[in-house]
């Protein structure tokens, strides 16, 4: 069953209660953040010039919180299953958002933005518990804040002002100087670091030649921005353009408005370390004061963060095996990550895959496991599909298509890396990918940039149900040109109408008025327009709504628990009132929607 209507997600931009700063409050801030930073993801890697112009701070953002926010619904998953059927503290939640951060940092921006959150953690963990007065939580969150600023800075060996440090320093000084209870403190280390944002390029001038923001700062806003809404209820001030009066920025004796494919440099002298190289690493702090002084010998942009045994180590060498080398010594390095900056790259067996474009080869593990061996891989194909589905009985029907399927559960949705690992099973050298539902669009499309840095061509088509994927796939032909395939995908599932119905399980406003627990929704493109009390009755209800406006194919997919009955009453349904409209069944297995249904 279903909510009635769909879960009024903060994710959709809709109203929702303002929480206190509890385990609730960072469960909507991840999501919130996450959403926010999938919309800006494309416009942060695009303005992404320090410390290396290589327009992938977005994604790493993206896939960094991403992260984080699985680990906090991880979090709560594992209370509702527990015995005891309880809820999580906040401090498990900030701990778990902390070590998701941790563990799934990615680039320069994403590893600081690990160390941001795990020193706003340190304060929140042993703080006022949940349900505390509220200027008790205001001041709570204004120690976090400073001393994420702390550790952030202690994490970099070679701090630069005009990047993401310096907005987070103003974030944590503008929630010092509110007053107020913690909703307010929130909006006010937001502003801060909006007005920081928009003065970076005045503070570096690889910004003000280029025109941009430092794009870590843009991303650490955007998350602060998730902070306050989750807090206050409100959605705050929008961000100012990422690009500010260029002309203006640019300092003497440079030329300003300058497009970014003319910023032959990140700031720092040509000539540069060539490669990034990122790892995990179990070590005590003794060896990472070592580790430390020995990295920053060989290259710069170091950034060690962690703790309690567990570190994220990120460093531009020229030398990466050196840089490898000095991990293990440490400790034991694992999910290393090698990207050369002239686009090739390197990517250790089992890890989410490199940031940058390039071919991809396997490190030996450290901890043991061997790579695999055997015969040369197998040629890899022109083109494939992969499609995300919510049944088993649609992953095999995708199956026989030729697609690759990534089935769903109820309630977990795919992470992006399932959906490059997906990619990669396809093993094409051209995929098309159906993501088939529009909370995943940007999951999609952080794990289309990552299969791009992998040497893939990818395309999303922004499909929004199983039946729109069913119409694109239907119309797949891998023979002709791949620009002319992915545009009659898509214009096959941008002309199929979809609706779904639910069952809900609480009373509620929706758009065709109030529904009861039990009453059967049919939800038309989103939105629910009709409410009965029989399914098939209600389905009937919802076809004849879609047909008046034309159709020539109806599609059925049938829930786990649907009985065949059912399809044959609305194939009839659909013979003998609306002549010459096809009509098609499947038996889908999706647990949760009873039925899908398509108007082609």
């Amino acid at each position: 069953m279903t909510r009635c209507p769909p879960r009024p997600s903060s994710l959709r931009g809709g109203p929702f209660v303002p929480h206190t700063l509890d385990a609730d409050a960072v469960r909507t801030w991840c999501g919130l953040a996450l959403d926010a930073l999938g919309r800006a993801r494309a416009d942060i890697d695009a303005i992404n010039v320090y410390p290396v112009a290589d327009g992938d701070t977005g994604t790493n953002l993206y896939l960094t919180v991403e992260s984080a926010a699985r680990a906090v619904d991880a979090a709560f998953d594992g209370h509702a299953t527990s015995a005891a059927v309880s809820r999580p503290t906040l401090a498990d939640v900030v701990r778990a958002m902390a070590h998701g951060a941790l563990i799934g940092a990615r680039g320069n921006s994403g590893t600081i933005l690990a160390q941001l959150l795990r020193g706003m953690a340190d304060v929140l963990a042993d703080g006022t518990p949940d349900g505390g007065p509220g200027e008790d939580e205001a001041d709570g969150l204004r120690r976090a804040l400073r001393r994420a600023v702390d550790l952030a800075y202690l994490a970099v060996a070679h701090p630069v002002e005009g990047t993401v440090l310096t907005v987070a320093v103003a974030a944590a000084e503008s929630a010092e100087r509110a007053t107020g209870d913690v909703a307010t403190v929130a909006r006010a280390a937001y502003e801060g670091a909006r007005t920081a944002l928009q003065a970076t390029p005045g503070q570096l001038d690889v910004l003000a030649r280029a025109g941009v923001v430092d794009a870590g700062g843009y991303g650490l806003v955007t998350v602060l921005g998730g902070l306050a809404q989750a807090l206050s209820g409100e959605a705050p001030a929008a961000l100012a353009p990422a690009r500010p009066g260029r002309d203006a920025l640019a300092p003497a004796g440079t030329t300003g408005g300058r497009d970014l494919a003319g910023c032959s440099t990140d700031g720092a002298p040509d000539g540069g370390p060539a490669f990034e190289v990122i790892y995990l690493l179990e070590a005590d702090d003794t060896a990472v004061t070592a580790l430390r002084q020995r990295l920053d010998a060989l290259g710069d942009s170091l950034v060690v963060v962690g703790g309690d045994g567990l570190w994220n180590v990120h460093v531009h060498v020229d030398d990466a095996g050196a840089a490898v080398e000095a991990g293990i010594q440490a400790g034991r390095p694992y999910r290393i990550r090698i990207s050369h900056f002239d686009g090739a790259a390197v990517r250790k067996a089992g890890a989410d895959g490199p940031d940058r474009p390039g071919p991809a080869i396997v490190l030996p593990d450290q901890s043991g496991a061997q790579p695999p061996t055997g015969g040369p891989r197998a040629e890899r194909a022109p083109r494939a599909v992969v499609a995300v589905v919510p049944g088993d009985g649609l992953a095999a029907l995708c199956a026989e298509a030729g697609a690759t399927a990534v089935a769903t559960c109820p309630g977990e949705p795919p992470a992006s890396g399932e959906l490059v690992d997906a990619v990669r099973r396809a093993h094409a050298r051209e995929v098309v990918l159906l993501p088939n539902d529009t909370e995943l669009h940007h999951t999609a499309a952080a794990a289309a940039a990552q299969a791009r840095a992998e040497g893939v061509r990818v395309a999303v088509i922004p499909t929004r149900s199983a039946v729109q994927g069913i119409a694109a796939l239907a119309v797949h032909e891998p023979g002709r040109s791949f620009d002319e395939d992915v545009v009659a995908m898509t214009s096959a599932a941008g002309a199929t109408r979809y609706a779904e119905l639910a069952v809900a399980e609480r009373q509620s406003w929706t758009m065709a008025g109030v529904c009861q627990a039990g009453d059967v929704l049919g939800m038309i493109d989103g939105d629910v327009a009709v409410i009965g009390s029989e399914l098939a009755a209600t389905a009937e209800t919802v076809l004849d709504r879609m047909l008046a406006s034309g159709g020539e194919m109806v599609t059925l997919v049938l829930g786990a628990d649907l009985p065949d009955e059912v399809a044959e009453r609305l194939e009839r349904h659909v013979r003998e009132g609306h002549f010459a409209v096809d009509s098609v069944v499947y038996r889908g297995g999706q647990p949760t929607a009873p039925l899908i249904i398509g108007i082609e």
